[in-house]
């Protein structure tokens, strides 16, 4: 078999023509259908480009260009429509897009790029039906994933097609997807949940259930969309898991939850353990989605509150490293580092420095250094602990920000908890937590009371905001934007 990505859809669409690929609510797309969109599309493209931008609606048009791409041997750069016009044009110039497959709504948006159009009623506008022969091969380029830098540009993950099949080959191992399975495709196009819940489903013989933008407005009308169409499996933040474990009662359909991109505790599935299989999953972009993966029901939560990441995936190893590179021992903090077929080649464009993560090994593979901080367990699990660039100086003193979390997470009347570092008008940060209480009457000094049982003084946050609720972005994540900023002034 063709080991990249259009090679295994084809397999795929070859053995079950008829079965749904796609489900919207007016709409199902077989797999045949998809293919034909997909060629249509491909059969579009000027010859000899390599690189194209994505800018498009989440719906079967979205899905037949990522494959037509895919088709061609070229590569994808995916961008929310959302995203800040800035933003998109940076990633399509470093990444030496040739074109921009969008939608009309956009033209406006993405001035200056070079726009090929495409809609449902006219899949590839302008398409000739010409049969050319196109060469893919497995080490050719699937997409280009853009991820926020530390130097405050955005950093360009080059993933290849054998590293997509790999994951695709390893998430059939652990759950199984087959013909008659639905994933939901809940996340948007910059995370690696995407590729996850694309192509680890249609690869694999399962459908891929799409919600309208007034399906996702709030989780009732969410769980309302997975209901009517029967979805199986459903892959997210640790967030959305928490808004669906306070729910009364689920979908019986839903047969698999999956939680990645953050920390899960043990309190936002704890009424999900029973209902369905509740996965804790560690990885980063940079090793193509998930490198470890935990099944919950199996185990339990650390003390800390959070649940271990688990064991390796296939075709993947981890170990636990400190400064020299030396192997530490069980229950020793060190760094993560990851081996194996999902390691990606790394950064395009100007990255030096960021790019010194990826190792070159003498066997000729690569290791990559994640800057996160886990240990090792007795069983032969693995605890997150947190990124090592997330410590603040505060009176001299070292403090992990997300250690405070961890910690805030604990206190018995909190619900939800964000901790995020500020620096102050003579340049000395300090600390705001934002907490969701769960009563009413929750008093900041209860808070700060029982933090001072585990932690220092410097420790504590010095603001404590009290929130209905944390609202979270586009992306699932905490959204900073909408939380009040608290100004220390001298």
């Amino acid at each position: 078999m063709e080991n990249t990505i259009y090679g295994r859809f084809m397999a795929t669409a070859n053995q079950q023509k008829e079965a749904p690929a796609i489900i919207e609510n007016q709409r199902i797309i077989t797999f045949q259908e998809l293919s034909r969109r997909a060629d249509l599309i491909a059969d579009s493209f000027p010859d000899h480009a390599r690189a194209i931008g994505i800018v498009m609606q989440h719906g079967a048009e979205m899905i037949a260009s990522l494959l037509a791409v895919l088709k061609t041997g070229a590569m994808y750069i995916p961008a929310e429509p959302t995203f800040p016009t800035g933003r998109i044009h940076y990633m399509m110039n470093e990444a030496k897009a040739d074109f921009v497959l969008t939608e009309m709504p956009f033209k406006s948006k993405l001035e200056g790029c070079d726009q090929h159009y495409i809609d449902s009623a006219a899949p590839a506008a302008g398409a000739k039906g010409r049969d050319r022969r196109y060469e893919r091969h497995a080490d050719d380029l699937a997409y280009i994933l853009y991820t926020s830098g530390t130097t405050g540009r955005p950093k360009g993950v080059s993933v290849t097609n054998r590293n997509v099949c790999h994951y695709v080959d390893a998430f059939q191992k652990e759950f199984h997807p087959h013909p008659g399975d639905i994933m939901l495709q809940h996340s948007v196009c910059s995370f690696d949940i995407f590729v996850e819940e694309v192509f680890a489903s249609l690869l694999n013989g399962a459908a891929l259930a799409i919600p309208s933008p007034d399906d996702k407005q709030d989780i009732r009308s969410l769980m309302a969309f997975i209901e009517r169409h029967g979805v199986t499996m459903l892959s997210g933040f640790p967030y959305l898991l928490a808004e669906i474990n306070r729910l009364e009662s689920i979908p019986s359909s839903l047969r698999l939850l999956i939680s990645g991109g953050d920390v899960l505790r043990g309190h936002q599935v704890n009424r999900l353990l029973n209902k369905a299989e509740v996965y804790n999953t560690y990885g980063p972009s940079e090793t193509t989605v998930c490198a470890s993966y935990y099944r919950c029901r199996d185990g339990g939560v650390l003390p800390d509150g959070t649940y271990p990441i688990g064991k390796p995936i296939l075709g993947t190893d981890i170990k636990i490293l400190d400064e020299a590179g030396n192997e530490v021992a069980a229950g020793k903090p060190g760094e993560i580092c990851i081996f194996g077929n999902g390691v990606s080649k790394g950064y395009i464009g100007d990255h030096a420095e960021e790019n010194k993560a990826f190792v070159k090994l003498p066997n000729g593979s690569t290791m990559y250094r994640s800057g996160d901080l886990g240990y090792l367990l007795p069983d032969g699990n693995i605890a997150f602990l947190y990124r090592k660039d997330t410590q603040i100086m505060i009176y001299g003193k070292r403090v992990e920000v997300m250690e405070v979390e961890s910690r805030l997470h604990q206190c018995r009347g909190v619900e939800q908890a964000v901790v995020r570092a500020f620096t102050d008008e003579e340049g000395l940060p300090y600390m705001v937590a934002y907490i969701v209480p769960k009563e009413h009457d929750l008093k900041s000094s209860q808070v700060r009371q029982e933090l001072s049982e585990n932690l220092t003084d410097f420790m504590i946050p010095e603001f404590i905001v009290k929130m209905p609720q944390i609202p979270l972005n586009t992306n699932g994540k905490p959204d900073m934007e909408r939380m009040p900023v608290v100004m220390k002034v001298g």
